[in-house]
C-alpha cells in the first residue's frame, strides 16, 4: 500500500496538501494525476491556528465528492477516485484528482449581499464594478446571482477585481465569460438544492483550469463550508449577520479574544473546537441527506 512518504510532496497550502502520483498518465515531474489531502487545520484572517477541528477535512472532501458528481451535468471536474490510489491512512480526506493548468483567478458567486461584498457595497454600491439597486440591507437576496472575481494572492488576502481584469489576468476573454457563466450556473444549482434542505448558500468561490486537452475543468473544493458561505434558511432575517456553518464560529471567537490577527494564531479552545466540528459535521448532514458516518464508512475510514 501506498503512502504519503512514499509521495512527492509538490504543494501544501494552510488546508490541503498535493502530491504527484507517477503512473501510464504521466511522471512524478509532469504527473497526470495528484492526490489531494484535506487535513483538519483551520485558518482565520490568513493564520492557521496550531488547534485542529477534528474531522474537518473529511467533511471538505465529502461534500466535495458529493457536489463533484451532482454537477456533472454542468462542468466536468477533476475528480478520478476517492478510494482507488488513497493511501489507508488518508481515507476519507483525500481524492485522487486529474492534474489540470489552473486559471489565475478565484471565481466567486454572491447570491446574498453580506461579507466583503457588503461592506463594498456600502462604500460604493457596488460590487466588482456591478452596480447594484439601492436600499439593499445587509444579507438581503440579490436579484440575480452575480460574478465577482478576485486575485490568487500568494499571501494576504485576496483582492476584489472586476469582469475586464479577470479576463486580463487569464488571457482569454471568451474563456473568463465561459468561466463566469458556468460558476453562476454551479452556484445556482446548488443554491436551489441547499434550499431544499433548509440551507442558504449565500456565496461561494470556485477554481477552474484546463486539462492537457484544453477543456475548462472545476477543480480544489466545491461548495464546501470553507469555500462557501452557508446559512440555516431557519431564523434567517434580512438586516443583519447571519451564523453560519463554516469557520465564523472560529473567527468570532478570535475577533473577540484580543488577538491582533497577526501570526501566530492563537491556540483554540475546546468548547469552540467541538462547536466548530459540529457545525462542518451539520452541514455535510443537511446538505448530502446522509449521516456523516455514511462518508466514512463508504470510504473506508470509519
Amino acid at each position: 500500500m501506498t503512502t504519503l512518504a512514499d509521495l512527492p510532496l509538490i504543494n501544501s497550502g494552510k488546508v490541503r496538501e498535493m502530491y504527484a502520483l507517477s503512473g501510464p498518465e504521466g511522471d512524478a515531474d509532469e504527473p497526470a494525476r495528484l492526490l489531494m489531502v484535506a487535513s483538519d487545520r483551520i485558518s482565520t484572517y490568513d493564520a492557521v491556528h496550531p488547534t485542529p477541528i477534528p474531522d474537518k477535512g473529511r467533511v471538505l472532501t465529502g461534500l466535495s465528492v458529493f457536489w463533484f458528481q451532482k454537477t456533472r451535468h454542468i462542468v466536468a471536474n477533476h475528480l478520478l477516485s476517492a478510494t482507488d490510489g488513497v493511501p489507508a491512512s488518508e481515507r476519507g480526506r483525500a481524492l485522487v484528482v486529474r492534474a489540470l493548468r489552473m486559471l489565475p483567478v478565484e471565481c466567486v458567486v454572491r447570491g446574498y449581499i453580506t461579507g466583503s461584498g457588503w461592506k463594498d457595497y456600502q462604500a460604493t454600491g457596488s460590487v466588482s464594478g456591478i452596480e447594484l439597486p439601492e436600499g439593499l440591507r445587509e444579507s438581503e437576496q440579490l436579484p440575480q446571482p452575480i460574478f465577482t472575481p478576485s486575485t490568487k494572492a500568494e499571501q494576504g488576502h485576496d483582492e476584489a477585481i472586476d469582469f475586464d481584469r479577470a479576463a486580463e489576468l487569464v488571457g482569454d476573454s471568451e474563456l473568463m465569460r465561459r468561466v463566469a457563466d458556468v460558476a453562476v450556473e454551479l452556484y445556482s444549482f446548488a443554491a436551489e438544492h441547499a434550499r431544499a434542505n433548509g440551507v442558504i448558500l449565500a456565496d461561494t468561490k470556485f477554481e477552474f483550469g484546463l486539462d492537457r486537452a484544453g477543456e475548462l475543468v472545476v477543480g480544489d473544493e466545491v461548495l464546501t463550508p470553507d469555500s462557501s458561505r452557508y446559512w440555516p434558511a431557519e431564523g434567517f432575517q434580512v438586516g443583519r449577520a447571519q451564523p453560519s456553518f463554516d469557520k465564523q464560529y472560529v473567527r468570532d471567537w478570535a475577533a473577540a479574544g484580543g488577538w491582533d490577527k497577526k501570526p501566530p494564531a492563537p491556540p483554540i479552545p475546546q468548547d469552540v473546537v467541538e462547536g466548530t466540528r459540529a457545525r462542518y459535521i451539520e452541514a455535510y448532514e443537511r446538505i448530502t441527506g446522509e449521516p456523516f458516518a455514511a462518508w466514512l464508512k463508504r470510504t473506508g475510514a470509519a
